[in-house]
């Protein structure tokens, strides 16, 4: 698989994330969570550097859910057996997303103090 062409490996994403989005009920909220940040930005007309800031935000935590998601299938696929180790594995992705989304929520209601302020 090695070498694809741009457009192959676009689709092969695309493949990835739609199957995310139809298997993930997560990843669909954080999604939505994306969107209406993405709204609020539109409404509200902020500093660049609150686009940069909330929509890095976004794209980290639906990046960490998509790694999430590709390591339990992963590995419930090659060990479908209860293991010590696998869980602390796919406990350990679930936590660095909720780190991110947690983060992620921190940095908009900053931003929203700080729109509210103006």
């Amino acid at each position: 698989m090695k070498n694809q062409s741009f457009y192959k490996r676009m689709v092969f994403a695309l493949h990835g994330i739609r199957a995310a989005l139809s298997l993930e009920s997560s990843f669909r909220l954080q999604c939505l969570a994306a969107l209406i940040v993405l709204a609020v930005l539109v409404y509200s007309r902020p500093a660049f550097i609150w686009w940069a800031l909330l929509l890095m935000n976004c794209g980290m935590v639906l990046a960490a859910e998509l790694f999430n998601t590709a390591l339990e299938h992963l590995v419930d696929h090659l060990h479908p057996a209860l293991h010590p180790s696998i869980k602390i594995a796919k406990d350990c992705a679930a936590g660095a997303v909720l780190v991110l989304s947690i983060t992620a929520s921190a940095v908009f209601v900053a931003f929203l103090i700080a729109q509210t302020s103006i």
